[in-house]
């Protein structure tokens, strides 16, 4: 709607700096008492004035009517805000929210035009990302989450700016792998935190955080799959097992389920992004119980801040620059790589294993890593190293379809690729592993609570699960197991 420049500007001007008066963290919990009755009519104003908005973008009568409409309504928005300002309990991220969701009922360009000739500075209306400007209208944004501004969170806090600088220099090659993995993954995840109403920015730097965009990561705690799922909370969230597998490892619904808890806690928490990522770090309970369920505390009060463990006081503000700098990377003399990551399949014309797939790849397309971590992460139930029976579709990027078609459903490199995983396969089998001497040296553990096998495989000296697993049985790559199962280990030495 454009007719009105004057009105969308402002309305434009109030979401940029609205509640700028209020400093982050300013109202932190105290023992002052909350007025609910004070708080409920200042939210019940913010639904009549959104309501009055509404209308009058929607009016068919007189323009001159609307206008006035829209003024009363922006008028009586500005006005409660201010008083929510200073009433204890109330939340100026509902008010902030509803400035974000009325910006949006206009997404055409003329409104866009209307804004530029209004003289409003255009960095002001929007994020100038490359990856955002890519995305339709309506996922465009000034906000980050909830509306609050990523850019707010950034300018305050001398922390991100700090993760900013990790992220760019030591932990730089990281962070490009993640972006890397997560391209290929993409179509799997980003659906799922589009339909949850998410940022992607934020998927990206948990992403970054947790696991590197790795698929089958598994911590010392036994959290699991790419967004590092402890048991407990996969279950809670929808991830169990199926026929052997731990869905903590399937890309889409560990996203599915990373996007409900983030809405969950935003809930508890009113909207507080830094308390929820914290809470997915360090604990909701914990979180709970420094903050309160209110969630008016800021994450950097000193009363929460210094009571988190060193982990959690790092996670929070590495996470947030992560999606900072995967909105704006053209700002930090960052370059991500272009990526193709348009999902393809594949029909496999005769048995083959992971392993051998990523071998006759090669660095097909550029690919100087290889393909093995991407064909691993596309089809994370499968053993990379056991074969597969023809006639099996596997995930693979598009790009490898003709590939597979021109020199790995047979010939030279195919063949190849088989005879170094038969040479693999029989040393294993002959390996110290499966010996009656190892057997016999192998000593007896039962599987206690909080368990995994990564976990005892390094109590035990063990370079690694596998060794365990193939002496016991299990299969990988989820490599499951049960409180209170007896597993031989093998004679591993500590380093």
């Amino acid at each position: 709607m454009s007719r009105n420049i004057y009105i969308v500007a402002w309305l434009v001007v109030l979401v940029v700096s609205g509640c700028a008066s209020v400093p982050s963290g300013s109202r932190t919990a105290t023992a002052t008492k909350v007025d609910e009755a004070a708080v409920n009519a200042l939210y019940a104003e913010l639904e009549q004035a959104g309501a009055r908005y509404e209308a009058g973008m929607k009016s068919t009568g007189p323009a001159d009517a609307a206008t006035s409409e829209i003024n009363a309504s922006l008028g009586q928005l500005q006005e409660s805000a201010a008083k929510c300002a200073v009433t204890t309990g109330c939340d100026s991220g509902r008010f902030l929210s509803t400035y974000d969701r009325l910006l949006r009922l206009d997404t055409t360009d003329a409104v866009a035009q209307d804004i530029e000739a209004a003289g409003v500075d255009a960095d002001a209306a929007g994020e100038s990302s490359p990856v955002v400007a890519a995305l339709p209208a309506m996922e465009r944004t000034i906000t980050l989450l909830k509306g609050r501004e990523l850019a707010e969170i950034l300018t305050i806090n001398d922390a991100v700016k700090a993760g900013l600088e990790q992220w760019l220099t030591q932990y730089r090659p990281n962070l490009m792998t993640t972006y890397v993995n997560y391209q290929f993954m993409r179509f799997q995840m980003w659906p799922q935190y589009h339909e949850a109403g998410l940022p992607e920015a934020l998927l990206f730097g948990m992403l970054a955080k947790e696991s590197g965009g790795r698929v089958h990561a598994v911590s010392r705690s036994g959290a699991s799959g790419p967004l590092q799922f402890m048991y407990a909370t996969g279950l809670r969230f929808g991830l169990g097992n199926q026929s052997g597998f731990d869905q903590r490892f399937d890309p889409a619904l560990s996203a599915r389920a990373n996007a409900a808890y983030i809405n969950e806690q935003l809930g508890i928490f009113n909207g507080n992004l830094e308390l929820v990522i914290a809470a997915y770090n360090g604990g909701e309970g914990r979180m709970r119980r420094l903050a309160g369920r209110s969630g008016n505390s800021s994450f950097w009060d000193p009363a929460i801040y210094s009571n988190l463990p060193d982990e959690t006081r790092d996670y929070v503000p590495m996470v947030l620059a992560a999606a900072w700098l995967f909105l704006h990377p053209e700002r930090y003399n960052l370059e991500f790589p272009q990526i193709d990551g348009r999902a393809g399949e594949i029909v496999l014309a005769q048995d083959a294993s992971i392993a051998e797939l990523a071998v006759c790849f090669g660095n097909a397309g550029g690919m100087n890593d290889g393909w093995f971590r991407v064909l691993r992460n596309l089809n994370p139930a499968l053993d990379s190293q056991e074969q597969v029976k023809a006639g099996t579709r596997l995930q693979v990027p598009a790009q490898l379809e003709a590939v597979y078609a021109g020199k790995c459903a047979g010939g030279q490199w195919a063949d190849l690729a088989e005879d170094l995983s038969r040479a693999t396969r029989v040393s294993t089998r002959s390996s110290g592993v499966h010996s009656s001497a190892t057997r016999t040296s192998a000593k007896l553990y039962k599987v206690r609570k909080g368990d995994n096998l990564a976990k005892i495989a390094r109590e035990h000296g063990c370079s690694g699960p596998r060794d365990i697993a193939q002496i016991n049985g299990i299969k990988a790559p989820q490599y499951r197991i049960r409180t209170g199962q007896v597993l031989r280990i093998p004679a591993c030495h500590k380093r």
